[in-house]
């Protein structure tokens, strides 16, 4: 049985985080309604990976009635890819993107009685803006434009963390308790057979490793110290709603305290 965490090595407060509200149209990407009672956070789809209009407000309502603090999700303007794929686009042009997708997510959660708390990359535009700082920084200046309050959740060790914090903007920084890790902190491409870590129980492993060194933990096993805030599991795999509820259940028992995002930043 795991002990519990040693104060010096993490935060007693922790959040779990998910991507909901990735469901477009007649097509339906993982399980929101089972998901959103086990997390802290969700980060929804702005309409340009996944998510429409009917899934965003039935999502945020989901979200209220859970207590789940929401974050926006924006991508690179790629539905049929879901995001997957890294676009070319000016600055100016990634930028408005950006603040559209957010504007939209707010303003249906403004009439649902909640706020956007934190913006959150999805998928290709997320994994860019680690290593391109450039990139990093039009992201964080389109979230600074539209409420300079917003948490930028994002990958611990990055360019898109650096950035954030050059510019002022509060940020907490992620794991993932689902994705295997290089050993410069990016993530193992989705095409390699050891992209992924599989089942609730390996999960755990993965993630109550990296609390205990409060570093990245890479597929050889080198350690990159960095501030852990959150996880994240992925909800569009078959395995999430399990990931969730295990990694929620063991992190309690071992003393972590789950929180919404915004506690983080309290």
């Amino acid at each position: 049985m795991n002990k519990p965490f040693p104060e010096n090595k993490v935060s007693r407060k922790i959040n779990l985080n998910a991507d909901l509200g990735e469901s477009h149209g007649a097509w339906v990407m993982g399980n929101d309604a089972d998901m959103l009672p086990l997390v802290g956070s969700a980060n929804l789809a702005c309409g340009f990976h996944g998510g429409d209009p009917l899934v965003m407000r039935r999502t945020l309502r989901l979200a209220k009635r859970n207590g789940v603090s929401v974050g926006a999700h924006p991508s690179y303007p790629d539905l049929q890819g879901f995001g997957r794929r890294r676009m070319a686009m000016a600055p100016a042009e990634l930028e408005a993107a950006i603040l559209y997708q957010i504007a939209a997510l707010d303003g249906m959660a403004r009439v649902e009685g909640l706020r956007v708390s934190h913006v959150k990359p999805h998928g290709a535009l997320n994994n860019a803006a680690c290593a391109d700082r450039g990139l990093a920084d039009t992201i964080v200046r389109a979230i600074r434009a539209y409420d300079p309050a917003l948490i930028v959740l994002a990958p611990a060790l990055s360019e898109l963390c650096a950035a954030g914090h050059a510019a002022g903007q509060p940020v907490v920084e992620e794991i993932f308790a689902d994705r295997a890790y290089l050993d410069d902190g990016q993530l193992v491409p989705r095409g390699r057979a050891d992209a992924m870590v599989h089942g609730a129980e390996a999960s755990h492993a993965h993630v109550r490793r990296m609390l205990d060194e409060g570093a990245i933990v890479s597929v050889s096993g080198k350690r990159l110290p960095c501030r852990i805030g959150s996880i994240c599991v992925h909800g569009d795999g078959a395995e999430a709603v399990a990931t969730a509820r295990y990694l929620r259940e063991r992190l309690a028992a071992e003393g972590c305290t789950l929180v919404a995002l915004t506690d983080l930043c309290a």
